[in-house]
């Protein structure tokens, strides 16, 4: 089908204005949610440090002295420009802190999702070539038994083997990639495999899935029925149209990974987005965890934005359905 920009630009519109009603929608879920948090948030994050002058003062600079209404288009306001509050806890902008540990998280998830591709794109494809075959049946048992394994788990038990046996790798801590990326790169294989592994099971099982759906198709058999070679079947004819699928299953692992390192980054003591979050919850520190979970919810449109732009390349019919 031929590519029609002006019909692009209308399917990237209507997916933006998609995605902003989506974003509004979380910031007034996000809102709501804290206000229904049992407690009064101000007086939580204070803990031992309470005192009348001072619950007084946070509760003004935070804004929640004001009517709900009030607080609550303040709040949207200040969000759509990127003004997120000030963290109960350190009195720093929550947008700040946000940003300084994105780059952590964003550079173990890539890794991460690096990991996931290299595993699971081969076995995924060669599992379903194979089908009923040893190999098969040795590709889904080693991914199930990747689903069922837990992050924290599989983490301690790298920490145990490389830090604490063979002594090959630090069992915690960060270096920025930019200034050191010998001392980055040790740091990020064992918190990276924990996230790729068990990205990698899942991913396997969805590849193997829409690469055995695709070879059933009716031109797929046609092809083959034509007497063309099996790598040319394979390669024209399966693993090109196996690919939208796959996208999806690769954005929303992406996605996932961004939002759901909690436990690893904490195992691993990574400074990113998850430690953040952890210890936000700990400390009752309500602005940082509504940033946090703004943040994420923002990167998921994002990517998922991405993917059907992806949709849209790879295969024109997507857009105009």
């Amino acid at each position: 089908m031929r590519f029609a920009p002006k019909q692009f630009g209308l399917f990237l519109a209507r997916r933006l204005a998609y995605s902003a009603v989506v974003l509004l929608g979380v910031i007034v879920v996000v809102f709501a949610l804290v206000q229904l948090v049992p407690g009064d948030p101000v007086r939580l994050a204070l803990g031992t440090r309470y005192t009348e002058e001072a619950y007084q003062a946070l509760r003004t600079a935070s804004g929640l002295d004001r009517p709900l209404v009030e607080q609550f288009f303040s709040y949207l306001g200040n969000a759509l420009t990127g003004d997120l509050g000030v963290s109960f806890r350190s009195g720093d902008p929550v947008t700040v802190l946000l940003l300084e540990r994105l780059p952590a998280t964003i550079s173990l998830a890539v890794v991460g999702l690096l990991i996931a591709l290299v595993i699971s794109v081969p076995a995924g494809i060669w599992s379903a070539l194979h089908e009923g075959k040893v190999s098969d049946v040795i590709v889904r048992l080693t991914s199930q038994f990747g689903v069922s394994i837990p992050d924290f788990w599989m983490g301690m038990l790298l920490i145990l083997l490389f830090s604490s046996v063979l002594g090959w790798l630090p069992s915690s801590g960060y270096v920025p990639l930019t200034e050191d990326f010998g001392g980055w790169a040790r740091r990020v294989i064992m918190p990276g495999l924990t996230i790729g592994v068990v990205a990698a099971a899942i991913m396997t099982r969805f590849i193997r899935s829409a690469v055995l759906e695709v070879s059933a198709m009716p031109y797929v058999r046609t092809a083959r029925s034509k007497g063309l070679a099996s790598a040319v079947v394979t390669r024209r004819h399966i693993l090109r149209n196996a690919l939208v699928p796959v996208l999806t299953i690769v954005g929303i692992q992406f996605a996932t990974i961004l939002g759901g390192v909690i436990v690893v980054e904490v195992v691993f003591a990574w400074p990113g987005l998850g430690r953040l979050v952890y210890d936000a919850v700990a400390a009752r520190d309500y602005t940082v965890i509504q940033g946090a979970v703004l943040l994420i919810a923002a990167m998921f449109l994002l990517i998922n934005l991405l993917v059907d732009v992806l949709y849209a390349i790879v295969d024109p019919r997507i857009r105009l359905e």
